[in-house]
Order: C-alpha cells, then sequence, then structure tokens
C-alpha cells in the first residue's frame, strides 16, 4: 500500500513540475489535469474518499473547463491553425498520457481481488467535512474567497486592457 501511495505522489510531483516547466497553456493544463487525478489517488489512499471525489469534480472537471475557456477567450499566441497543428503532435499527448496511464493502472490494481484486502484508515464522512469547513478552518475558507476575487478580478482587468487595444 506505501509503494501505492508513493507512486501516486511520485506521478502527482512529476505532473506539478511539468505544468510549472511547459510554454503552451494548453499542455500545462493537461498536465494539470493529471496531476489533480493523481492527488485524488494519494486523497483515497489516505481514506478521504469525498475529498477525492471533490477534486474530480471540481477541480479536474469544473476548473479546468474554465482554465480552457479562458484561453480560448484570451487567445494568445500564435494564429488558431498552427495552434492547433502544434496540439495534433503526439508528443503533446506523451507526458500526460503515460502519466494518466499510471494512474489509471494503480486504481485498477486497487481495485482488483489481486491487491488482496486493503486495510485504508476510517473514511472521512461528508458531516467530518462540513464540521471542519464551518467551525475549525472558516475563517480559511473566507481568506479562499477573497483569493478566488482577487483572480477573478485580475482577469476581468487582463481582458478588459487586451480588448481596448492599449
Amino acid at each position: 500500500m506505501h509503494a501505492l501511495a508513493l507512486l501516486a505522489a511520485g506521478v502527482t510531483v512529476m505532473g506539478a513540475i511539468m505544468v510549472i516547466t511547459r510554454r503552451v497553456a494548453v499542455h500545462a493544463v493537461l498536465y494539470l489535469v493529471v496531476t489533480l487525478l493523481a492527488l485524488s489517488v494519494v486523497l483515497v489512499l489516505l481514506g478521504a474518499s469525498f475529498a477525492a471525489m471533490l477534486e474530480v469534480i471540481i477541480y479536474a472537471g469544473a476548473i479546468m473547463v474554465l482554465f480552457v475557456f479562458v484561453i480560448m477567450m484570451l487567445n494568445l499566441g500564435q494564429p488558431d491553425s498552427q495552434r492547433e497543428k502544434e496540439w495534433l503532435h503526439p508528443r503533446a499527448w506523451l507526458g500526460p498520457g503515460i502519466l494518466a496511464t499510471i494512474v489509471c493502472t494503480e486504481l485498477l490494481y486497487c481495485a482488483s481481488p489481486l491487491s488482496g484486502p486493503v486495510r485504508l484508515p476510517l473514511p472521512i464522512t461528508v458531516h467530518d467535512v462540513g464540521l471542519s469547513l464551518f467551525s475549525r478552518y472558516v475563517l480559511m475558507v473566507e481568506l479562499v474567497s477573497f483569493l478566488l476575487l482577487a483572480g477573478l478580478v485580475t482577469a476581468f482587468h487582463i481582458g478588459r486592457h487586451r480588448e481596448g487595444g492599449h
């Protein structure tokens, strides 16, 4: 079980490094999706299956769609046809594909009867998460909302500045 956790953590760290070092924004988004999925595997192995589901649904799903939408809206860089041809090269998909294959293989191994009985920690329930968010960590939740508001205002100003042609 420790080897699976270390493998998932390694994929998470490798994906995060690739997100930071990519020059093309769409490639960074692909690596970010793989990183978020690998992080959800780590959360499942720690017994936080509810947090892992939230990670996949909210971050790897909804937030990544938002990122792709913003990238399309800002239309940074090269002309569209040249950029789309570059995305179709297999080398653009090779790294995220390999990391995603490792994560999927790990999940299939954990779900198969070959892995034997798996002793996971006690699961974290929705009730536990709600109590933590609105009692112990309520200040952190409010600070994150201010951070998201600052990001929204920044994106608005970048889009407005670009539209005006200044």
